[in-house]
């Protein structure tokens, strides 16, 4: 159980004005980004990420030294290669396409005649979560949601953002109500939007006789403590298999970007390439569905190292199908789910009696002796 922080901790805010419009705020949370292609910038990453306790489950102290004297001294460089062959003119792509979905999404709130407050916060880099939250509540949000945009839930992923948005809340004086997003790895507007999103693709380039759908992989023994993202990401494989009237035979989940000695889960996607050729398969189509945007892991190691561990097994044509990114039904099924979550809350257009009703309240205080 926490101690309460001491009050030197707790930040001094702006007193409350009455009359104030009380606002709903979204939070989008991504992982997060280098601010570069660079190795300084890929050490200042990895440093931060790799030091998260809910990433790296090693006993502290050892892996202080593993990653202080080994890996930070020599990840940087060759990260810094892979982020370079995958970098857009506007930056990183998962920056990028978390900026696009921000902006679209704001765009299809207002269409529905929703006012809701967005900002966009990555659990590692800028912005931070707390920069976000300090943000949405600097434009009078007192109504928080926070949406990770991990559509399977980990412990390694969506609860470390949750981590940090308890730690910037903890320390504020005046907290907004607060609202979380667990997953959305089986929402029915989720697994359509990946089937159109395939189907789209099929009907521009052709179909492959079988589809790889590759999720990234957490150590094993993760799922043996409790984590249920396993689950999720075969929940999500099966259903939109069925969706897309796959026969077993067709598809496959698979766990990539497995990291150090231990076991992770598998069947591991780079063996399952090699295994795909091995078997005859001559064209593959690979997905990836834990990704709701673009990034290293699926533009380089799955579009690019993918496809070399492939054709040098003896496969023929290999096709990766984008992630949803900024699609319309990406946008629209963000949208859903914040009206989904937001239930209750005020979201509508401020209608002209409570602008109103907000200024009596403001005279009210005031004739009470309230300085604002």
């Amino acid at each position: 159980m926490s101690l309460p922080l001491p009050a030197s901790q707790v930040r001094d805010e702006a007193p409350f004005a009455h009359g104030t419009r009380l606002r709903v705020g979204v939070l989008l949370v991504n992982l997060g980004t280098p601010e570069a292609p660079t190795a300084p910038a890929l050490r200042k990453y990895l440093k931060e990420f790799l030091s998260d306790s809910r990433v790296v489950e090693i006993p502290k102290l050892i892996w202080w030294f593993i990653l202080n004297l080994i890996i930070l001294n020599t990840r940087p460089a060759k990260s810094a290669a892979k982020y370079a062959s995958v970098w857009m003119d506007e930056g990183s792509p998962l920056r990028v396409y978390s900026e696009r979905q921000l902006e679209k999404t704001k765009a299809a709130l207002a269409a529905r005649g929703l006012d809701v407050e967005l900002a966009l916060a990555m659990r590692y880099g800028d912005p931070s979560i707390s920069a976000g939250i300090d943000e949405l509540k600097s434009r009078g949000v007192n109504r928080l949601l926070v949406l990770p945009l991990y559509p399977q839930y980990s412990a390694s992923t969506t609860a470390t953002v949750f981590d940090k948005v308890f730690e910037a809340l903890s320390s504020m004086r005046s907290p907004p109500a607060l609202r979380t997003v667990r997953h959305f790895h089986d929402h029915p507007g989720y697994i359509d939007a990946l089937a159109q999103s395939i189907q789209s693709y099929w009907a521009e380039h052709g179909r492959a006789d079988f589809l790889l759908m590759s999720f990234h992989g957490v150590p094993k023994r993760s799922l043996l403590k409790g984590d249920n993202y396993h689950c999720e990401c075969h929940k999500t494989g099966r259903l939109l298999a069925h969706r897309l009237g796959l026969a077993a035979n067709q598809w496959q989940v698979s766990f990539q970007s497995r990291f150090g000695p231990a076991e992770w889960l598998q069947p591991y996607t780079s063996q399952t390439l090699e295994e795909l050729a091995h078997k005859g398969t001559k064209r593959l189509d690979v997905v990836c569905p834990g990704f709701f945007s673009d990034c290293l892991e699926t533009l380089e190691e799955i579009a690019m190292e993918g496809k070399e561990e492939f054709m040098t097994a003896g496969g023929e044509q290999y096709h990766y199908i984008p992630c949803l990114n900024d699609q319309p039904l990406a946008i629209d099924l963000l949208a859903d789910i914040i009206v989904q979550e937001t239930g209750g809350w005020p979201v509508g257009a401020e209608r002209p009696d409570q602008a109103q009703d907000r200024q009596v309240s403001r005279e009210r205080a005031l004739a009470l002796g309230s300085a604002d």
